[in-house]
């Protein structure tokens, strides 16, 4: 795909994953022991050929920007193409934050005009999925499609998450006759996954016009206005597919991920998912510890009894500790003889000893990062 430039956005903090995005965008939450949300997407579109992609951030852009770095782990940091981080323009020309996503495109609209490849992909950072996108560019040609649009039929996604996204009604040979955004009674369970597809002189040209009309989102404002006027068509995605957008979702995927199966598929099979690394030494994990069906990441120490649970780096688990389906971010210490179950730490979190701490599967505790609970 060395015709084919990725811009990946971020997005803000979405108030459905609470005090996780609080200070942090949805992008760089963390997932699965020591990645970050925005990994996958990132690492799909460099395993497909991508060379030259351009995250555009909004809310809370310091430890994304931090994660990403140079894009060296991606092998993004090139003198040529490479991988290029936009903030939005606070200064007295164009300030403010980006208003939509056709908004923070058309403000890095240079970006566009001084590439060269001839098509554009355009993903959200905060989906956990495996993706070839070779199959998608081929299909979008195939079609002799205007833009592509990237669906998955939700079958395991109950209808309040549906209300959350755009909802694609089809016609044939895939063309897309109707798309709704966030509709609060979905008609199917097709969704869109936020990914497209299509030649970066007709991204650009109805990013002007849209500028032009003081339109400013891309799902509303663009495709939905040009569902008549233009081909747009749909591809279909079968595979494992979780969006980071509620507490729920984000606890589901992470206590997905003690799946064997799911982890081959996903960060072994079919290229690697990188990450920032981190020097850290392995895990330590003493006489007294038992450990089941869980994900232990580097540089813990344990002594406690972990089940069903995802540690991120640096955890502590002391004795006589037991933690159930939870999930423990960065640094988190639990002190003797505590016990949590369906709890999300933060960073940095320390509970205290002989504390108890039980949530619902449904709605898991979520306790702030640098807290002593």
């Amino acid at each position: 795909m060395r015709s084919t430039m990725g811009i990946i956005l971020t997005g803000g903090g979405k108030h459905e994953l609470q005090e996780l995005s609080a200070i942090r965008s949805s992008s760089a939450i963390p997932v699965a022991g020591k990645y970050r949300a925005i990994d996958f997407t990132l690492s799909n579109m460099v395993n497909s050929g991508i060379r030259n992609v351009g995250v555009i951030t909004q809310y809370s852009s310091r430890s994304l920007m931090d994660h990403l770095g140079s894009g060296k782990e991606w092998d993004l940091d090139r003198k040529k193409d490479g991988l290029f981080i936009f903030s939005p323009s606070l200064g007295a020309e164009n300030s403010g934050w980006y208003r939509g996503s056709a908004d923070s495109i058309y403000h890095n609209l240079s970006y566009l005009l001084r590439s060269d490849e001839e098509y554009v992909l355009m993903a959200q950072g905060y989906s956990v999925y495996k993706m070839d996108f070779e199959e998608l560019l081929e299909a979008h040609i195939k079609k002799a499609a205007d833009i592509t649009i990237v669906y998955r039929k939700m079958d395991d996604y109950p209808v309040g998450e549906l209300r959350q996204m755009g909802i694609i009604k089809l016609g044939e040979d895939e063309k897309v006759v109707d798309l709704m955004e966030k509709p609060l009674d979905p008609s199917t369970n097709i969704a869109s996954l936020g990914i497209y597809i299509l030649k970066r002189s007709l991204l650009i040209s109805l990013l002007q016009e849209s500028a032009a009309h003081g339109a400013y989102d891309f799902v509303i404002d663009i495709l939905i206005k040009k569902l008549n006027i233009l081909k747009i068509c749909g591809f279909e995605f079968k595979g494992y597919w979780r969006n980071l957008g509620s507490v729920q979702l984000y606890y589901r995927c992470n206590m997905e991920m003690l799946d064997p199966s799911l982890m081959y598929d996903l960060f072994i099979k079919g290229g690697k998912i990188y990450t920032k690394v981190k020097d850290e030494s392995p895990a330590k994990y003493n006489e007294e510890a038992d450990v089941t069906n869980s994900v232990i990441a580097d540089g813990c120490f344990i002594e406690g009894k972990v089940v069903n649970s995802v540690l991120f780096r640096g955890v502590t688990i002391e004795r006589g500790v037991t933690v159930s389906d939870s999930i423990l971010m960065q640094a988190t210490k639990i002190k003797e003889n505590a016990s949590l179950k369906y709890v999300i730490t933060d960073k940095n979190v320390v509970v205290t000893s002989g504390k108890q701490i039980m949530g619902d599967k449904n709605f898991p505790v979520i306790i702030n990062k640098n807290i002593i609970v």
